[in-house]
């Protein structure tokens, strides 16, 4: 069991209890998934662009990612409907918990001119959406063999009803917020 899941069970879950006072353990907000999500608008033009970025999602999250679609046709932007255009991976359980750990700990102090994330960044509904720059920030990606600098979003998706709950939760999990 991870380290990370451990702490959620003990100190996580008191913390939260005493904070907004729940009379439940059931009803204290906890980490449902993790969505990667990485966007290649190049793919339209080179296969081989996109099968690099499957390659450096899967390295990085330790598991199969998935090609995303393009919903409609858009001229402008040359793409048809069905067209592969990213890809993207859910992590839950155990991967998720350790993936959060080395975001947190290896990757995100990596970041030029890191100051802590956006604390702003959360959709009215509990969930929180951070987007990182390039994937050179993750140290399992070695940097001669990358091709080109992508980036990424990455969604917390968590049970939380209020985004302060949900604040508090990532704050916990030690997520670095910028005051």
């Amino acid at each position: 069991m991870s380290r990370l899941k451990t702490l959620y069970n003990d100190e996580i879950v008191d913390a939260m209890i005493k904070k907004f006072g729940y009379k439940n353990i059931m009803e204290v907000p906890k980490l449902d998934k993790i969505v990667i999500n990485m966007g290649v608008g190049e793919a339209k033009d080179n296969a081989k662009i996109l099968e690099s970025a499957v390659k450096d999602m899967e390295t990085i999250t330790g598991q199969k990612a998935v090609l995303t679609k393009a919903k409609k046709s858009v001229a402008n932007f040359k793409i048809r409907e069905g067209m592969a255009i990213g890809c993207k991976t859910t992590l839950r359980g155990e991967k998720m918990y350790e993936f959060l750990d080395r975001l947190v700990n290896l990757a995100l102090p990596r970041v030029r001119d890191f100051r802590g994330v956006n604390p702003n960044a959360f959709d009215g509904r509990g969930n929180y959406s951070l987007g990182i720059k390039e994937q050179l920030i993750f140290p399992e990606i070695e940097y001669d063999k990358v091709d080109k600098v992508r980036g990424m979003d990455i969604i917390f998706v968590t049970t939380a009803k209020t985004d302060e709950e949900a604040r508090e939760l990532l704050r916990l999990f030690n997520m670095p917020f910028a005051k």
